[in-house]
């Protein structure tokens, strides 16, 4: 069996009534004739959506094809035994031109108890951010499913959410079950488990070019929500350079923020995972033991567990999201 290599795939986009330009202005892919391109799934085990290999002797094979030939050898042991045969991260870039619906997603309990596979827990590295951008993440005071239903009723949601400010390089970790929605003039990176569930709780009245208005989700979403309050929303990460600074280290994923303006090297041969390189700013070329391959703003790329030696030369200042399963 020949070896494998750092791996990327074939986007794939979704129109969505909130989406904007900014996939192919900003990131430069070419979504053909969409015309408002919300998504570019690039990372994607999940079921009848998952992407497929771009180049090399694997090019045209879905991901979990791959993950069922190589197992351990591309995602480690520990990594296949729990998730066998699905990969368990989703990765997407994401464009609101518009307010995305508010909405919760389910955790793998109540996922599970729905026929509905894994939960959806997921993080957000804003890319770019318009001045006075917002995103909702949880509520702004504690509150019951009683209080949180009076206020959809009647309209005022708003009064009860919590609404941040945000610019480029923020990073924003949005547990299961936490309300959350993104506003207009924000880019992001969204790392998340692989699952594609949404409860849309409210979406702003709007309808589509024929008049209707997208299906809520008001019942199932009431048990997935968590009407607690939090101190910080934001995950506040140290701004160094040149080395792995964590971000996010849960359950479902570790990741990494690596801002880089010279080469470094790493080495993973006690990780027991595969590594994503989510790139979100500048172009580099990364030198594995067989080979070198490139990788800019705006591409994914999946490292296999058995590729232990890595060194990253970035061709201009650039940054990483380096995402692993502990």
């Amino acid at each position: 069996m020949e070896k494998l290599y750092p791996l990327k795939f074939r986007p794939g986009f979704r129109d969505k009534i909130w989406g904007g330009k900014m996939i192919n202005t900003v990131l430069g892919m070419d979504y053909g004739n969409l015309s408002n391109c919300g998504e570019a799934w690039v990372l994607s085990g999940v079921k009848d959506n998952e992407t497929v290999v771009a180049d090399g002797f694997l090019a045209g094979n879905e991901l979990n094809e791959l993950v069922q030939v190589y197992m351990d050898d591309l995602v480690g042991s520990k990594v296949y035994e729990k998730y066998k045969n699905e990969f368990p991260i989703l990765v997407k870039f994401i464009d609101a031109n518009d307010w995305l619906s508010i909405q919760v997603h389910p955790d793998d309990a109540l996922a599970q108890k729905r026929g509905l596979g894994n939960g959806k827990t997921e993080m957000w590295y804003i890319i770019s951010a318009n001045n006075n951008a917002e995103l909702i993440s949880g509520f702004s005071k504690k509150v019951n499913q009683k209080i949180y239903i009076d206020h959809l009723t009647n309209k005022s949601l708003k009064n009860i959410l919590n609404f941040e400010k945000v610019q480029a390089n923020d990073i924003y970790y949005m547990p299961a079950g936490r309300v959350h929605a993104l506003g207009p003039g924000i880019l992001l990176a969204e790392i998340q488990q692989t699952s594609d569930t949404t409860y849309r709780i409210y979406d702003w009245d709007r309808v589509n070019n024929k008049g209707e208005s997208r299906e809520l989700h008001t019942e199932q979403a009431l048990e997935a929500i968590d009407y607690n309050v939090y101190d910080e929303y934001k995950s506040n990460y140290p701004r160094i350079k040149n080395q792995s600074v964590e971000a996010v280290n849960e359950t479902y994923f570790t990741t990494n923020v690596l801002h880089l303006d010279k080469a470094i090297s790493k080495n993973y041969e006690e990780l027991d995972s595969f590594i994503i390189y989510t790139c979100v700013q500048g172009k580099m070329t990364i030198k594995y033991p067989e080979g070198t391959t490139e990788l800019q703003m705006g591409e994914c790329m999946l490292i296999p567990n058995e590729i232990n030696k890595i060194e990253i030369h970035p061709s201009t200042e650039s940054k990483l999201l380096e995402t692993y399963i502990l």
